[in-house]
């Protein structure tokens, strides 16, 4: 990884990619990771994060938005179903579980929403957490809290990157660590 003025270099899989870099709440600026999009990169990481998985995951889940193209390449190249948690409750929605995350380290908490027929889908089964870039931790306690309400049971917490030091002691996988701020 190269880091240049306000951008980072990677190099995951044969595929680089400069990350621009965008203000995070308190923290200044911090690198931009965009798999939405960009298919090449989210498929060259996933086909580094694949060996990862938890052995005896049997679902994937995520969150909506950036990290669902990768949630779903993992999936692909996995065999492994996945889901994924709503930032906002859509009008289809019955019993949903519902559940308030932590002030997020952008600076915005949020509220995370499984539809009931998906939370069925993890019952009795063992989950890995997809997430793009693991920083606090408080998104992936917020997805564990909405496996365990389900019925299941986390597996493991995978992340493309790893960026700061999460004061929650979560034993995440990633691929390569990211600056805190540049």
């Amino acid at each position: 990884m190269t880091q240049a003025r306000q951008e980072v270099t990677v190099k995951i899989g044969g595929v680089t990619r400069t990350l621009p870099s965008a203000r995070a709440g308190g923290m200044g600026r911090v690198p931009l990771v965009e798999f939405i999009g960009d298919s090449e990169f989210t498929k060259a990481v996933a086909e580094e994060m694949v060996v990862m998985i938890p052995p005896g995951t049997e679902v994937l889940l995520t969150v909506v938005t950036n990290a669902l193209p990768l949630a779903h390449e993992l999936s692909h190249l996995s065999g492994l179903p996945y889901e994924c948690v709503r930032k906002k409750r859509r009008p289809y929605m019955q019993d949903p579980i519902i559940q308030d995350a932590p002030s997020m380290t952008l600076g915005v908490a949020e509220t995370f929403w499984l539809d009931s027929p998906h939370a069925a889908r993890l019952n009795g089964k063992k989950v890995a957490i997809v997430q793009d870039v693991i920083s606090s931790g408080g998104t992936a306690q917020t997805l564990a809290r909405i496996v365990e309400r389900s019925g299941g049971t986390v597996s493991g917490y995978l992340a493309a990157f790893r960026q700061g030091e999460s004061a929650l002691s979560l034993p995440f996988k990633y691929l390569e660590k990211l600056p805190a701020r540049i």
